[in-house]
């Protein structure tokens, strides 16, 4: 696997600012003497880890929703050029026209988790045993949650446990790896979660921008989640042995976090009481991609119109730092009712002009702040996990287990409508399938910018065990008022899965294509 070896020349290249100082050889330091000599650098590369991930951050976005059906395609209300409106948006998927490529280089953050784990597991005599285990508790969750993101994006892929390097080179066709069944990838990942909850142990942190115990049980949740209800390759769904564990997860998180009354502050307050793990971003070291859904000035100030009628300046102080090259659908905003203080909390609408026509969105969970220099910096963290889906996913899996799931749904509701709550908006329990729609409905509203869509819509399925994917009731419209279409038709299953390009098909001869894209 040639691409992954690129990662070998720079491996900490992405540290935070506090480890730049560290005294790295410029080359084979895999196999030098300077390093893992005290726990200041096993430390330091643990952040760079972490800053890895946070490179990696647009991920959530583009393989975990930018083809769940929320998005616009082609050009915006601006008439600005959207990007991925082809493959990934429309679910326009060949095996050469792949939306990413080379694994979304995510081979190049696992080589570097492995190298922590060889080195830490048997070395660093220096460390504490508490140390210790804290650092492969974090490790082993985070090799598990890039191999869960690979395995819910591609199926079964290469598994990689080392760092590829033979007596301190790189040999290329060592770097060959077939791809694992779904069944082994999994099984893997449920080991390093184990092996992530057993290194903590009872440990607790309140650092909720290192991976934590916390964020492995809401990662081990998600994962018995999932293969509880999705068959995918050589795994057949295993129902409610895997719920069980699912729900055990969960319960051990339920009443440590809470709801924030004022769903805005979610994204505008940092590591507040709902937030489980988050990807930390400041002003000075690095920022989200929060400009790309937002508006241009120079195609909106003076140009557009507000609900009132009346023409807009700057309204969210911008100052010239928008793109809009991504933009939810009006058709996810009129699903919420207008009490529903979450549609104004994550959206600020616009319009052509003052009847109300031609409407707009602007995302407002990802602005950051104006800094001491004057600046809009998109410095908002990226919530990985909070409270909100610990609730939401204990409604799907006691939906699954057949179990009334509404308490959990009209909790969220309750956060949302907030003085406006009545009976009117509490959900009552329904059939499977209702109540399934209910929770994804839920968690759309909740979650967008959050990267749950498209794996929501793999996940959860109709009464038939068929995954929402393919069901219109799930689906967004292209324009209001429009009668909804499936996301894929059902003989394009193949494409819940991504196709691998090309160039990485060819740079390693033991990959195969994923089904169904070979020709």
């Amino acid at each position: 696997m040639k691409k992954i070896s690129h990662i070998l020349i720079a491996c900490i290249a992405v540290l935070f600012s506090s480890c730049s100082a560290l005294d790295l050889s410029p080359q084979d330091w895999y196999g030098s003497g300077n390093f893992w000599n005290n726990e200041a650098q096993v430390k330091g590369y643990m952040n760079g880890l972490h800053a890895n991930l946070r490179s990696r951050n647009q991920m959530f976005y583009i393989l975990g929703e930018a083809r769940g059906g929320t998005q616009r395609v082609g050009t915006s209300s601006l008439n600005t050029s959207l990007d991925y409106s082809s493959p990934i948006k429309g679910n326009q998927f060949t095996r050469d026209h792949t939306g990413v490529s080379g694994w979304y280089s995510l081979y190049n953050n696992i080589m570097q988790v492995n190298h922590f784990i060889d080195n830490v597991e048997e070395g660093c005599s220096f460390l504490s045993d508490t140390a210790r285990k804290n650092y492969l508790g974090q490790a082993y969750g985070l090799r598990a949650f890039y191999y869960s993101f690979l395995l819910k994006t591609f199926g079964g892929v290469p598994l990689i446990t080392d760092v590829k390097v033979i007596e301190g080179k790189i040999s290329a066709d060592k770097l060959y790896t077939k791809r694992s069944t779904p069944a082994e990838i999994i099984a893997f990942i449920k080991d390093d979660l184990k092996r992530s909850e057993d290194n903590f142990g009872n440990a607790t942190s309140t650092n909720k921008v290192a991976w934590n115990k916390d964020a492995t049980l809401m990662l081990k949740a998600d994962t018995y989640l999932w293969t509880a209800k999705v068959n995918v390759g050589d795994h057949k769904a295993a129902g409610e042995p895997d719920l069980l564990i699912a729900k055990a997860a969960l319960e051990q998180l339920k009443g440590k976090y809470k709801l924030r009354k004022d769903f805005s502050t979610i994204f505008t307050e940092k590591a507040n009481e709902e937030v489980i793990f988050a990807i930390r971003f400041r002003d000075g070291e690095a920022t989200n991609f929060g400009s790309a859904f937002v508006y241009s000035e120079n195609v909106f100030v003076g140009q557009r119109f507000g609900r009132d009628g009346e023409v807009l300046n700057d309204v969210l102080d911008l100052r010239g730092n928008g793109l809009l090259r991504h933009e939810y659908k009006s058709s996810l905003w009129e699903a919420y009712d207008e009490e529903d203080s979450r549609r104004d909390k994550t959206f600020y609408d616009h319009y052509l002009n003052d009847k109300g026509e031609g409407q707009g969105l602007v995302l407002l969970k990802c602005l950051g702040i104006i800094n001491s220099n004057g600046n809009r910096v998109y410095e908002s963290d990226m919530i990985v996990y909070r409270y909100a889906d610990v609730i939401l996913k204990l409604a799907e899996v006691e939906n699954s287990l057949g179990n009334d799931c509404s308490s959990y749904i009209n909790e969220i509701r309750e956060r949302a409508y907030g003085d406006n709550y009545s009976d009117a908006f509490a959900y009552t329990n329904g059939s499977f399938e209702e109540n399934e729609l209910a929770i994804l409905a839920e968690r759309d509203k909740e979650f967008v910018w959050e990267g749950k869509r498209w794996f929501d819509m793999v996940r959860m399925h109709d009464a038939n065990g068929t995954p929402l994917a393919f069901k219109a009731e799930a689906n967004y419209p292209e324009t209001p008022g429009e009668a909804p279409v499936p996301l894929l038709s059902l003989d394009e299953k193949h494409k819940l899965l991504w196709p691998i390009n090309v160039g990485t098909l060819n740079d390693d001869n033991l990959l195969e294509q994923t089904p169904g894209y070979e020709e």
